[in-house]
């Protein structure tokens, strides 16, 4: 079957007639006539062309579908007793193929029932026959109307769901940027640690990368990924406030000393928790160093009481501390670090995690360390997944509107 005509139900030159009531225009319309009878196709024809319509006619249904498959029709009147076809199975098949069509059914019989059924079925109206001039104008004119209402209802439909993708994508790019100044926001915070404590430089990079890892094994979700990122990115913002004495003492620290120390995770959580963006984060800096023992501080948490977050950051925590120079040690191999967890893990370590992390090559904690994983920091401090993190050319292009 060859693809159908699309139905034309506003040509060129229709308009509305005077009047109080919805009048369509019919002349030039292209109406298709559907009857077994030819006096009655003549009739039809007769009337309709007097009011400026374009006829064509058809004796059955087989013969109308041909016609529609050839030519756009803006209406079809159709008899309902027709032989081989009758009128409701046509008006089965144009609505299939034409559900904009306008379509009458034309009846013999003076039965409601009837023409309930076929406006059931699709069609737009009912007449009775012996047919009158008025009665059919008036029928074509109300359906044109309806026909054009419900253009119009489409098109408002349309336009406002481009509206509204629109607005997404506005939302989205103005999301983007909300992002990119959070990132921004966490990156100067990060800088102003590392000015602070320079003798750390990169450990708060490294540790996050390290976090992170360790939690995509864990099938962590975005949110926890996000969370567990800035918390350890801004795990020692509390230091800004520790006294240089105590913050860069190349030996041991005093009892007194090591409490003004212990207070830097208070002072931390203080400082970010008024901040909605970083609401989960205060968590990890208030926790990240509880110990699963109960031995860690500031609450002196066991076990699952400690934040997953937490947990994972105190591996993390700790390996880059045996690894990197520090005032009071030279940085220690790898391996001793992977050893160190391996012998403190359900001690000191939860079990769980400290497996991930034994279980994960050591040529990935090798990349990790690498100053040119920084750009992954900022992949992750803006909410985009390590594996598809973008540089910063890629992230300008997506704001630009």
């Amino acid at each position: 079957m060859n693809l159908p005509h699309e139905v034309g139900t506003e040509p060129s030159g229709s308009g509305r007639r005077a009047g109080a009531s919805p009048h369509i225009a019919l002349s030039g319309r292209r109406l298709l006539v559907v009857d077994d009878e030819p006096e009655c196709r003549k009739l039809l024809v007769v009337m309709l062309e007097q009011v400026g319509m374009s006829c064509t006619t058809a004796s059955n249904g087989p013969e109308a579908l041909s016609i529609l498959q050839q030519k756009p029709v803006d209406a079809v009147i159709a008899d309902l007793n027709m032989p081989t076809v009758s009128g409701l199975e046509l008006l089965a098949q144009v609505r299939r193929f034409y559900p904009q069509q306008v379509f009458l059914m034309a009846t013999g019989v003076d039965d409601v029932r009837v023409g309930m059924q076929a406006m059931r079925q699709g069609a737009d109206d009912y007449l009775v026959k012996p047919l009158e001039a008025e009665m059919i104008v008036t029928s074509l004119e109300r359906a044109f109307h309806k026909r054009r209402l419900e253009q119009e209802v489409e098109s408002y439909r349309q336009h406002l769901e481009e509206m509204v993708s629109a607005r997404t994508l506005q939302l989205q790019k103005a999301l983007r940027r909300i992002e990119r100044g959070y990132a921004d926001t966490l990156d100067a915070l990060g800088a102003a640690i590392d000015l602070r404590d320079s003798q750390t430089g990169g450990h708060s990079r490294r540790v996050l990368l390290y976090s992170v890892e360790m939690l995509k094994a864990l099938t962590g979700t975005p949110k926890q990924l996000k969370s567990l990122a800035m918390g350890a990115w801004l795990h020692d913002i509390g230091k800004l406030a520790i006294p240089d004495a105590i913050l860069f003492k190349p030996g041991p620290l005093t009892g007194e000393e090591r409490k003004i120390m212990e207070t830097h995770v208070r002072i931390g959580y203080d400082m970010v928790k008024r901040i909605s963006f970083l609401a989960d984060a205060a968590e990890i800096i208030l926790t990240h160093h509880e110990r699963w023992n109960g031995s860690g501080y500031p609450n002196g948490l066991k076990g699952e009481t400690i934040p997953l977050g937490a947990r994972i950051f105190a591996v993390a925590d700790t390996v880059d501390a045996m690894t990197s120079d520090r005032p009071y040690h030279s940085a220690l191999p790898f391996q001793t670090a992977r050893d160190e967890i391996e012998r403190k893990a359900g001690i000191l370590f939860d079990p769980e995690v400290a497996g991930v992390f034994l279980s994960i090559p050591k040529q990935t904690w090798e990349a990790i360390r690498k100053p040119t994983a920084a750009t992954e920091t900022n992949g992750v401090l803006a909410g985009i997944s390590i594996e598809n993190s973008l540089d910063a050319a890629e992230l300008q292009s997506n704001d630009v509107e």
